[in-house]
């Protein structure tokens, strides 16, 4: 089985597990009849324009838009099936097989480690408690089983979140067990390197297509540059891009893995942007009780001015680097 750890920013990283067959009718259990049967009914109300006021593809609508608040740390535990006995003595005898791609480049191999094993127990408390806490809420949604026509769907949404919660949680289960029983096997991944590379390398998915691969020293070249934006481990920078997500698929032929990279780049996107509007609005508030004729930037420590003017020289750099590569291979 192959599990791929994909940073999404040089402080984060989404776990996405290869599915697995599709499991013969007669081998579903009832918990994957629901999820399938649940699932085929969303797609038809997505599509479904004959209701009055065409209320089923708004609640779809307002349902999608709730599903992509969901944090994509879960949704990528969720990929990883549930341990069973059958599975867990496969696991102990030596007979499973695991293996966790990454990009080398873009992810030391001794940080993997510790990165699944954050990964895999830092969140199941909290799946632990919400998880109850959507059961618990369920008998207060009875009085909405009183509405005509319109099902009970604050009722349907509590049960989603209870299963969502159950399902992350045995994910994380699954690999903090793998992770106790010496697996899964590191196995740094030059495809990835190349597609991460080409994401920072060009500006769109058309030109990443166009042009050639990356090579492994305009690889090296751009990994470097983003570390020294990192400015020694102390800035978050990304380093996939959100149209990136259908080529990494693509690259390994999983479709599913798609939607799983464009919410976790959106959602990274949006934290390193608070953050970065907060550090400026902090910036605005030292401006307006600076001393006369000193700047906000003036009263920061020394340190912290040095670390900045560092900043926007990679960041130059690497902007000027990656036209310098666009140039040469338009060229070539």
């Amino acid at each position: 089985m192959r599990l791929f750890l994909l940073p999404i920013s040089t402080r984060r990283s989404l776990i996405y597990c290869e599915k697995l067959h599709e499991k013969a009718v007669s081998e579903r259990t009832l918990l994957d009849r629901l999820t399938i049967k649940a699932n085929e009914i969303w797609a038809a109300w997505e599509k479904d324009e004959k209701a009055p006021g065409q209320w089923k593809r708004k609640i779809t609508i307002s349902g999608n838009a709730a599903l992509k608040r969901i944090p994509y740390e879960e949704w990528g535990l969720k990929t990883i099936p549930t341990l069973t006995a059958k599975r867990k003595k496969a696991i102990v005898e030596g007979r499973e097989k695991y293996h966790v791609m990454f990009p080398g480049l873009y992810l030391h191999q001794q940080k993997v480690p510790e990165i699944l094993k954050k990964l895999a127990t830092e969140r199941q408390g909290m799946h632990r408690s919400k998880m109850i806490w959507s059961v618990v809420g369920m008998p207060f949604t009875a009085p909405f089983m009183l509405i005509p026509i319109i099902p009970n769907l604050p009722f349907f949404y509590l049960v989603y979140r209870a299963y969502s919660h159950w399902k992350a949680l045995q994910g994380s289960k699954h690999l903090e067990f793998l992770l106790e029983n010496g697996l899964p096997k590191e196995n740094p991944s030059w495809e990835l390197d190349e597609v991460y590379t080409a994401g920072l390398m060009y500006p769109t998915r058309q030109i990443s297509r166009a042009v050639p691969r990356p090579t492994k020293q305009q690889a090296e070249e751009v990994a470097r540059v983003v570390e020294q934006q990192t400015n020694e481990g102390t800035e978050d920078v990304m380093v996939l891009q959100r149209w990136n997500g259908k080529l990494i698929a693509e690259q390994f032929n999983l479709p599913d893995m798609e939607v799983e990279i464009e919410r976790a780049v959106e959602q990274v996107q949006k934290s390193i942007k608070a953050k970065e509007e907060l550090a400026e609005e902090k910036l605005e508030l030292e401006r307006a009780t600076a001393e006369p004729g000193k700047t906000a930037k003036d009263t920061l420590p020394k340190h912290v001015i040095a670390k900045l003017e560092k900043a926007e020289k990679a960041e130059e750099d690497i902007k000027q680097k990656a036209g310098d590569v666009a140039k040469k291979d338009a060229r070539a």
